[in-house]
């Protein structure tokens, strides 16, 4: 506990993880108090992700005392939970930079650190990276313990159950971790759960299991009888039968803040070979009553003051943001037409879905987190004549590309793709950021791209698209926009049609979405032309043409990577037409953008106004 110097008598010396193993047993509880407590300190003071962090104190410290990290390597799924973990190895110092430019990442990151055994953003990957580095450890003889760290979100994701049904028919040595922060601690988990766990965590009872199979598979009928009554007798007392039928080990479940009952479990479970499965039960927003009693609110916050109860309230805004935008014309769609489904891949807050949640119940789809699986039942409502709507981050429709292309655009199917997070989102950094949808979606066939330049257009964008007969992506920025009004009234666009903003001489700038407003100021210092390009596909060819006739250079301007982008499109297009004029297409890097603030990358990737207008003067000398 923090002490009335203002220092922490244990944290304070804890520098990395050989200082947490030099403690007592006795030691431990303090120690996680102390973590708690700093890590509210230091969140309280530069915002991030908090409330995930807290349910995992106890884990973490257990974690590192038992196991010898990093030769024995952690593998925390997504990385929301892993504060606790960058304060016990070495990073205790920067954690106010976290999620700044030059600070420290918002997730395990293997370039910061050691002891960050994979690079995570993206949900229920670490059963199959634990299980990668579990095979080539082995492989060279190394005798390192793996272990995969995931939670009741991130295992309802595909991905976990395949990993899980190869390491359980490979019986490698990988041990995963549930932290199901989404039940309560029930009475099963308390002093028999506990003393059961014991139990089937010991050597003795994993040794006379492994015995007990040789001797009775030779005797099939009293094989079969012993096994079912193995099965029969732990699903009564724990809910572990369908991860024994892939192959594991299961353990629990059991309090993930009793913290000497997780080291004496993970003792246990470290001399164990083949794959273990450990269930633990926590509490999100652990120890902060704020963050227990709304743990949403607290996922991920802003700066705030630790002793009120409350998040600090922004000041309202009159303008909303796109998310805010796609939402409204959600509801007011779906007043219209009763065919009309939304779906999200467990990302109801975050795409603007809740006020349609709760006027539309029967029609919203929450699949969980399985972004492959929510555009094929999109593909699958389509053909019963329904209209799905897909409301997805750019980020995470990368993984669900096959389906895009196999079920929905080869089939040529009405489904609308709501893309929110598009281009550059800040402090979440490279794992989050939307760079690469023009690119991947322009070259599909059937597949129609929009981008509004502003709030209203994005209205008048999502309802172009739910019109259109075929799949159609309207992509958006995080945010706010320009701060246009938006019009209630809804108007089709006609598709493919750009829209000229102002007629200049000798330059032409071609720009999309974002990236209409800082081309209208450079064109107002440079006497250019300014088009609202509007379509990444189908490209405005004819507009293309007249400006390329008419100017003496042209300008291309997307928040996408220059390469297969929409720049690149119109390079395409005015090569196949053997027309020959400068042009400079400005766009995000090759490269991986690290975090920060949206208007600092912006600036860094030469996307903001005044790099803009730099880079075609010197373009031009």
């Amino acid at each position: 506990m923090k002490n009335s110097s203002g220092s922490y008598p244990i944290l304070d010396n804890i520098n990395s993880p050989d200082d947490v193993r030099e403690l007592s047993k006795s030691q431990l509880p303090a120690l996680a108090k102390e973590l708690r407590e700093f890590l509210t300190e230091t969140v309280s003071q530069s915002g991030g992700h908090f409330s995930a962090g807290l349910g995992t104190v106890e884990l973490t410290v257990a974690l590192h005392y038992v196991f010898h990290t990093p030769a024995d390597q952690l593998v925390w799924d997504v990385g929301h939970q892993a504060y606790p973990h960058k304060i016990l190895t070495g990073r205790k110092d920067r954690m106010t930079t976290i999620r700044t430019k030059g600070g420290v990442s918002a997730f395990p990151k293997r370039a910061e650190s050691k002891y960050d055994a994979f690079g995570v953003g993206h949900s229920s990957t670490s059963i199959s990276a634990a299980l990668g580095m579990a095979i080539a450890s082995e492989l060279k003889g190394d005798d390192q313990q793996m272990v995969a760290i995931i939670g009741d979100g991130s295992i309802t994701g595909g991905m976990a159950y395949e990993a899980m049904n190869h390491a359980g028919a490979l019986d490698a040595n990988v041990l995963v971790i549930l932290n199901d922060n989404d039940m309560s601690i029930s009475p099963p988990v308390g002093a028999m759960s506990n003393y059961l766990t014991k139990v089937l965590s010991s050597k003795l009872y994993s040794s006379m299991r492994k015995e007990s199979k040789k001797v009775l598979s030779k005797m099939p009928s009293v094989w079969e009888l012993a096994r079912k009554t193995e099965e029969h007798m732990k699903g009564m007392i724990v809910p572990g039968t369908l991860f024994e039928e892939l192959g594991f080990n299961y353990i629990g479940p059991i309090d993930g803040h009793d913290i000497e009952m997780l080291v004496s479990t993970l003792e246990n479970l470290k001399h164990i070979s083949g794959p273990r499965f450990l269930h633990i039960v926590t509490k999100k927003g652990k120890g902060y009553a704020p963050a227990e009693k709304d743990p949403l609110a607290y996922h991920g916050v802003p700066a705030f003051d630790p002793s009120k109860n409350s998040l600090p309230k922004s000041a309202p805004s009159p303008h909303p943001t796109y998310t805010q935008v796609f939402g409204q014309w959600l509801c007011d769609m779906a007043a219209q037409d009763e065919k009309l489904l939304g779906i999200t891949p467990a990302m109801r807050e975050g795409s603007g879905l809740v006020e349609f949640s709760k006027q539309y119940p029967k029609r919203y789809f929450d699949v969980a987190i399985a972004e492959q699986h929510a555009v094929t039942l999109a593909a699958g409502q389509a053909c019963q004549g329904a209209k799905p709507v897909v409301a997805i981050y750019s980020t995470f429709l990368q993984r669900a590309y096959d389906q895009l292309i196999h079920d929905v655009a080869i089939q040529n199917l009405d489904v609308l793709f709501a893309i929110d997070r598009a281009g550059l989102v800040g402090p979440d950094g490279p794992t989050h950021a939307g760079s690469f949808d023009y690119s991947y979606l322009r070259c599909i066939p059937n597949m129609v791209v929009m981008a509004p330049a502003d709030e209203n257009e994005a209205r008048q964008m999502l309802y172009t698209g739910y019109l259109y007969s075929g799949p159609v992506a309207v992509r958006y920025p995080r945010g706010k926009g320009p701060g246009i009004k938006v019009v209630e009234a809804m108007q089709e666009l006609p598709i493919g049609i750009a829209e000229m903003c102002q007629r200049g001489r000798k330059i032409a700038i071609l720009a999309w979405g974002s990236m209409v407003a800082p081309a209208k100021i450079v064109a107002e210092k440079l006497n250019a032309t300014v088009v609202n390009m509007r379509f990444i596909k189908p490209l405005d060819t004819d507009l293309i043409l007249d400006v390329a006739s008419s100017h003496n250079m042209l300008v291309t301007i997307e928040e996408n990577v220059i390469a297969g982008g929409a720049g690149s499109a119109v390079n395409e297009y005015l090569q196949q037409q053997k027309v020959l004029i400068p042009i400079l297409n400005l766009g995000l890097p090759d490269s991986f953008v690290d975090q920060g603030s949206r208007e600092e990358l912006l600036s860094l990737c030469g996307l903001d106004a005044d790099s803009v207008l730099a880079q075609i003067k010197t373009y031009l000398a």
